[in-house]
């Protein structure tokens, strides 16, 4: 019999991250990371709403404290690495999260150049990884910038325009899954594509990007992307939608396994 999760929370979720610069933490994807967030502390601000997105809905509003400048997270993040390099601290990764979509920072291609220096300074063996949406891998300064570090995490949870807008629920009427897939086509061999398998309802609507359907379409769009990798997963915190089920990893290795075969391209199960 399959075992199923299912995953609830209370209806006041808020973000998650407080501060600028956070961790470091164990992340199931990617080792010790020390995250950095340009979205407001005390908000969230994001080009989805996602059903699913820990830091929860947009609706929570975008607080008062702003968006950190590019100078505040330069010197946080050199005195984080500085004290955690002479207490002899192991870092992995450094990695672009927190409360939103980080490419939406207006200045977010000049922090990339930063965080590599930094990087490079203090802890030249970790990797510079982007948590993105995609949203902004249109605008060519973005696109560029994204480029640049070691794992350009990229979103495509469904290749089907129905699913995804119930899914992600892009605050832009403009973005559609064509649209998606062939503007991540300009990474071909760098990207990572990362997608969130789950079932479940939304305001009485089935939600299930897990159907022979969804995965042929998914495949399909793999194959026309080529990414360097795929990464699968599935729900690990509450999340503002009480009705998601998580796909456990037995099944998430299954539709992996089905997914390389089919696509040519290597896929992680987290």
């Amino acid at each position: 019999m399959q075992i199923i999760k299912l995953i609830t929370m209370a209806k006041d979720q808020t973000v998650l991250f407080h501060s600028f610069i956070f961790g470091p933490i164990h992340s199931r994807r990617l080792g010790v990371s020390l995250g950095v967030n340009l979205m407001p502390s005390d908000g969230k601000v994001c080009s989805f709403d996602c059903l699913y997105c820990e830091a929860g809905l947009n609706s929570q509003g975008k607080g008062t404290s702003g968006l950190p400048d590019r100078e505040r997270i330069k010197r946080d993040l050199e005195d984080k690495l500085r004290t955690m390099r002479d207490a002899g601290d192991p870092l992995d990764v450094i990695t672009f999260s927190g409360n939103g979509e980080p490419t939406l920072h207006p200045d977010f291609p000049g922090i990339i150049d930063d965080v590599i220096a930094l990087r490079d300074k203090y802890y030249p063996e970790a990797k510079v990884s982007v948590l993105s949406n995609s949203t902004r891998i249109f605008t060519p300064e973005v696109a560029e910038a994204l480029k640049k570090v070691d794992n350009n995490i990229l979103k495509l949870d469904s290749a089907i325009e129905g699913t995804m807008r119930l899914i992600d629920r892009p605050t832009s009427k403009d973005f559609t899954v064509e649209k998606l897939v062939e503007g991540l086509r300009q990474f071909s061999g760098q990207a990572i594509i990362q997608t969130m398998m789950l079932r479940g309802s939304h305001d009485g609507v089935k939600v299930d990007n897990t159907t022979p359907e969804e995965i042929d379409a998914l495949v399909e769009a793999y194959r026309e992307i080529k990414p360097r990798e795929i990464m699968l997963y599935s729900l690990d915190r509450s999340t503002p939608e009480e009705q998601l089920v998580k796909v456990e990893k037995p099944e998430l290795e299954k539709i992996g396994r089905e997914i390389e075969e089919r696509s040519g391209v290597k896929v992680q199960v987290n």
